[in-house]
């Protein structure tokens, strides 16, 4: 096998959005009268909005909110906050950077909607990603295997071929599914060891060299 390309998750992967996240639910939720914990931000890790829609919901009043508004209310302020400011993961723009001085093709795969993706590239250079595919773009979002058969088909590559970066349980069994080889940077939760994966610390020792070698 030889490396074509590199699919990217976005949050809490490329950029320490976890924690906005975190303070955004924990402070809304208990505006609107749910008991909410960092415990629970953190079993929501890696999900789609729609399944996070059904958790807070769950924990909110009857009548308090409806779901709808409830979704535009909590993502309005996370991407508020994303745009004026991110923090991107230690190693992760480094190698992005590098991918791209080889000509190594790469994909962001996010369960955030394209508004939020918008947000977090605004404070990179343009066209670091050959493709892009959100979670407002898919049917089915992570740990379904689409995202990322989405984006190794835009770019016209097996997914057998291509190293898959993600941070959560469902985007590693995304990853896993569409047939990946995935390095998965957990920071948050915890994700074991399986074939065809690797478990890192920190995405700073990887170079485009060293993830060829992964697949070699």
């Amino acid at each position: 096998m030889t490396l074509q390309a590199v699919l990217w998750d976005m949050d809490g992967t490329l950029v320490d959005s976890e924690p906005v996240w975190a303070r955004v639910q924990l402070d809304l939720l208990t505006s609107l009268g749910a008991s909410w914990t960092v415990e629970d931000c953190i079993n929501l890790v890696g999900s789609d909005l729609g399944d996070a829609v059904k958790a807070w919901m769950a924990r909110i009043p009857e009548g308090a909110i409806e779901p709808e508004e409830l979704a535009e209310r909590m993502y309005g302020e996370v991407v508020r906050s994303l745009k004026e400011e991110v923090v991107f993961r230690p190693g992760a723009v480094e190698l992005l950077r590098a991918l791209n001085a080889e000509g190594i093709p790469c994909a962001l795969v996010s369960a955030s909607h394209r508004v939020m993706i918008d947000a977090v590239l605004a404070h990179l250079p343009p066209d670091l990603y050959d493709v892009i595919v959100a979670g407002d773009e898919v049917t089915h979002g992570k740990p379904h295997p689409e995202p990322y058969l989405t984006a190794a088909r835009e770019l016209g590559v097996d997914p057998a071929d291509c190293i898959v970066i993600e941070d959560s349980p469902g985007g590693t069994a995304s990853g896993t599914a569409a047939g990946a080889f995935v390095i998965a940077v957990p920071q948050w939760v915890t994700i074991p060891d399986a074939p065809r994966r690797l478990v890192a610390k920190s995405l700073e020792p990887f170079t485009p060299a060293a993830l060829r070698e992964l697949l070699a």
